[in-house]
């Protein structure tokens, strides 16, 4: 499954005002040597075997706006020109059918107007390994990924943060960790420590939403066995007579099936966590 990654956007020109065709605009959509909300460092160089293999190919990078695949006005318009510069990637994009696509239409001007604030772009690493750093400032946990070879690059374009990023870099930054550990890494203390933490809230959390028919099946128990041949009857040995079968009872009031809210805290405690640096 190919990963995304945002970036804010540096949005050097776009449209006629800046001095470029309709529906043209040219962006820098990833920054070398800086570290990314996922906790990625990208290299100098490392989109240059994708960038020959587009070239080799003669298509188009495609450009689509916050990775709608399966929405075919998603599919905005392709790249004209892509270069790795001193800074990161630029490209020059060309949003096409301005007149038949509202949604090319809408996102040429929420680009125009500069109010997309990031862009993205779809791949897959060819090489990459954990570098180990004193600069804390920069880097608290004292280390980083690198990618330093991108294997794929599948798409490019602009994009709001998206409501399931959490989930995204959660998943991510989770396949990082056991590649990691697999190739003999040590996990730090103090990481396993938060992660075995995280693991315990996310049980709770799975378990309060656990679905409300497994919750409230009703119980049915067996009808009454017969009474043996000559034995007397429960009515017969205390006098009462048997119950009414149809008489109403109380109904249970069902548990909420919410987390509560201790376990969204633990659970924004997780993103928090993942977002910082789950690496």
């Amino acid at each position: 499954m190919p990963r995304t990654k945002e970036c804010k956007a540096h949005i050097k020109a776009a449209g006629p005002a800046d001095g470029l065709e309709v529906g043209q605009f040219r962006a820098l959509v990833s920054v070398f040597g800086n570290q990314d909300s996922m906790g990625d460092v990208v290299a100098p160089g490392a989109f240059a075997d994708v960038l020959a293999q587009w070239k080799a190919s003669g298509d188009p990078i495609p450009v689509l706006w916050a990775h709608k695949w399966s929405d075919p006005f998603s599919h905005l318009g392709r790249v004209l020109e892509a270069t790795e510069t001193a800074d990161g990637l630029e490209v020059l994009g060309q949003i096409d059918d301005l007149d038949t696509n509202p949604t090319a239409k809408h996102v040429h001007g929420l680009l125009t107007g500069r109010r997309v604030k990031q862009f993205s772009f779809a791949y897959d690493v060819g090489e990459g390994g954990w570098i180990e750093t004193d600069d804390t400032d920069t880097y608290p946990w004292g280390e980083y990924y690198e990618i330093r070879r991108f294997s794929a690059l599948y798409e490019v374009g602009p994009c709001l943060v998206g409501a399931n990023q959490e989930t995204a870099l959660l998943a991510a930054k989770a396949a990082d960790l056991a590649r990691g550990v697999k190739e003999g890494r040590v996990l730090a203390q103090a990481h396993y420590e938060r992660l075995t933490a995280a693991h315990a809230a996310i049980g709770e959390v799975l378990a309060a939403a656990e679905p409300a028919k497994a919750r409230h099946t009703p119980k049915t128990s067996a009808p009454p066995a017969a009474p043996a041949a000559g034995a007397a009857t429960p009515e017969q040995q205390t006098g009462q007579p048997p119950a009414d079968p149809t008489a109403a009872t109380e109904p249970v009031p069902a548990k909420s099936t919410a987390p509560t809210p201790a376990q969204v805290a633990a659970w924004a405690d997780i993103t928090n966590l993942t977002m910082e640096s789950a690496s």
